[in-house]
């Protein structure tokens, strides 16, 4: 079935967690580079418009491009994750999406609340648990990743494989 999504790309990343991703997140084999999920499920990628486009581009602009770094290493039941700090940024986009389509809430409303992350790891405990041992070492060698949010992605995956569809900047921050 074909999806789309939002997401902020974090290319510093990679160095880090590129291989990991590799072998423990399937997302990164369907073409999906380190990122932060802002909004999944979003709409069948047929029905985006430019009107749809448009209404998005209007409720990221609530919040303007801002520094984060990716410090810590946590974990749901079956996924090892980066969470970045400051969340709130990632939080506000979510819930601006959120309100502007409110048809498409975060992981189909599964979860009660948001919590911005960096899939390392996803699917079997043992494998999280490998990951995040390895993760926590590089990352104590390596220090936090330092990141700049200036735009956000929409994803879509119509053949298999996700792709861009489309990039939407975000306002700088005025001084």
């Amino acid at each position: 079935m074909p999806i789309s999504a939002f997401a902020v790309k974090v290319p510093s990343a990679e160095p880090l967690v590129g291989d990991l991703r590799q072998r423990f997140d399937a997302t990164a084999k369907l073409g999906v580079p380190a990122h932060i999920t802002l909004l999944v499920p979003f709409m069948d990628p047929q029905h985006i418009t430019p009107a749809v486009l448009d209404q998005v581009q209007n409720a990221l602009a609530r919040v303007a491009a801002f520094s984060f770094s990716l410090v810590k290493v946590a974990r749901f039941p079956t996924t090892t994750y980066l969470a970045p700090e400051p969340s709130e940024p990632f939080v506000a986009m979510t819930m601006a999406l959120v309100e502007v389509f409110p048809d498409f809430l975060p992981y189909g409303g599964e979860h009660q609340r948001v919590v911005p992350h960096l899939t390392v790891a996803h699917g079997e405990a043992s494998e999280a648990d490998e990951a995040a041992a390895e993760l926590q070492v590089r990352l104590g060698a390596s220090g936090a990743v330092k990141a700049e949010c200036s735009s956000v992605v929409l994803l879509e995956n119509s053949s298999g494989r996700w792709n861009e569809l489309h990039m939407f900047r975000l306002s700088q921050a005025s001084a």
